[in-house]
């Protein structure tokens, strides 16, 4: 048995997240237009007649712009707490509404999936857990973890159990800091209800990785302050087997098949040193030059189907008067 998972965009283009059966799926958020969502799970092979239900994590724009559309289209229950929808403005027919409640599992066929708060500048934002039962009493446990405004001890622990992760690494600390983003902006980022930095996230991911997670797909990139091929070394460079890339914000990922039995390194642990700490790298260099890790050369598991990563701004649905909650980052 297997979990099949894929970020359809990631960024404040347009967050959605497919994880699934063979038999039912689940999207997390749906900020792209509907047809941009049908086209790119149409491209990946995922039939829309498996999705039984969208969870909604908080009401930026970014995470529920085609949310009306798809869930009419497709009568497709959302599950969204009652004070993101009260703060969304979302006109969702009565019918398809469920309350999500956090720290309670919600079955949804085979899948159950588990909602926990997270501190963003939302009204009520929530993090997610999937996973499935795999028959001997264990389960595969999928994260879907961004919008985050810091590393808590709710994070930590849902992280620890995790096969496979979606996690934010938002911002490079310095880009940010000399970036254009007037002073504010840069502080509501960084200031514990924004977004990871790419050193959060890393030193999560260091720290507290779970032997058995196979995969790491790296999300909501910002589009000026961050670059995907500087995340993409810095979590490489660290991944003592797991397989990494970066989610796009320009197109979908491929789909990955996650089963639960892979067997790697487990991450330092809260208090051992982290010598491979890419800040204490660059300021101890003799030369002033970045040192950086060695590439690790231990096998990586493998993805199925296929995805040409575009490099263009997706096609969103405009649509005037609607919600203006939005993130500028």
């Amino acid at each position: 048995m297997s979990l099949y998972i894929a970020s359809l965009n990631s960024g404040s283009n347009g967050n959605s997240y497919y994880i699934g059966n063979d038999r039912e799926a689940v999207l997390i958020d749906a900020g792209l237009s509907c047809r941009e969502t049908e086209r790119r799970m149409r491209k990946l092979g995922l039939q829309m007649s498996l999705v039984k239900a969208i969870f909604i994590s908080h009401e930026h724009d970014d995470h529920i712009r085609g949310l009306e559309v798809l869930s009419r289209r497709y009568q497709i229950p959302v599950h969204i707490t009652d004070e993101t929808l009260g703060n969304s403005r979302l006109q969702l027919d009565a019918h398809l509404v469920r309350a999500l409640s956090p720290d309670q599992h919600t079955a949804i066929g085979g899948l159950s999936i588990l909602a926990f708060p997270k501190t963003h500048d939302a009204i009520d934002p929530h993090s997610f857990v999937v996973s499935t039962d795999r028959g001997d009493g264990s389960a595969i446990r999928i994260g879907i973890f961004t919008d985050l405004g810091h590393v808590c001890a709710n994070l930590i622990q849902h992280f620890q159990s995790c096969h496979a992760a979606f996690l934010e690494s938002n911002y490079d600390e310095t880009l940010l800091e000399n970036g254009r983003y007037p002073w504010p902006l840069k502080n509501r980022i960084r200031g514990g209800k924004g977004h990871l930095s790419n050193h959060q996230a890393l030193e999560l991911f260091v720290r507290y990785r779970p032997s058995f997670m196979s995969h790491l797909l790296l999300a909501h990139l910002s589009q000026d302050n961050n670059r995907p091929e500087l995340v993409q070394r810095l979590f490489e460079d660290a991944s003592k087997g797991t397989f990494v890339v970066v989610a796009s914000r320009h197109g979908e990922s491929e789909v990955y098949a996650i089963d639960g039995n892979y067997d790697g390194q487990a991450g330092i642990g809260a208090t051992a040193d982290w010598i491979d700490n890419p800040v204490r790298a660059t300021r101890t260099a003799g030369s002033g030059a970045e040192v950086a890790p060695a590439a690790d050369s231990s096998p990586k598991p493998a993805a199925i189907g296929h995805s040409k990563i575009r490099r263009r701004r997706s096609a969103l649905l405009n649509r005037p008067g609607q919600p203006i909650q939005t993130t500028l980052f």
